[in-house]
């Protein structure tokens, strides 16, 4: 059982890093010449987060905590329950911030097409999710590096 959660969180925690590596590249790369064009790479960027991003995360999410329970090594370990914490934060985040703004972005970038849009607005989501995905992408990087490196913390438990 240890195993096969082990196996499923590093699989997961390959779909997000992959998921928000593939969003800001898009992000980074969108043209700016052809609206039709930049709608699109916000239409894919939307759909990365709602297929691939949020679905890792909850997996990383779930498996973790599972491992946790499962483990009775994790029990005490304050890197494991620093790790969930971020891990449920980093879930809040993508829902909250990214995912939201994805969608909100490629909604405004369709209403664009459709000479609609207001470009100040799609600046400032996709500012939001730009920032969202670095932040992102950080936590997801401390996270890997607490489950490698695993520092010796540990609760103390008062009498």
């Amino acid at each position: 059982m240890q195993r096969a959660l082990k196996a499923l969180h590093e699989l997961a925690a390959i779909g997000v890093l992959g998921s928000l590596a593939c969003c800001l590249v898009l992000t980074a790369t969108a043209p700016k010449q052809s609206l039709v064009g930049y709608a699109a790479v916000r239409q894919g960027i939307a759909a990365i987060t709602h297929w691939i991003l949020v679905p890792s995360l909850a997996l990383v999410l779930v498996s973790g905590l599972l491992a946790i329970a499962v483990n009775r090594a994790y029990h005490d370990a304050l890197w494991a329950w620093v790790k969930a914490l971020l891990g449920i934060g980093m879930f809040e985040g993508s829902l909250l911030t990214v995912g939201a703004s994805a969608r909100r972005a490629a909604d405004l970038s369709a209403m664009a097409v459709s000479g609609q849009g207001d470009a100040a607005q799609l600046a400032q989501v996709v500012r939001t999710e730009w920032g969202g995905l670095w932040v992102l992408l950080v936590l997801s990087v401390a996270n890997i590096l607490l489950a490698v490196w695993r520092p010796r913390l540990r609760r103390t438990v008062s009498s």
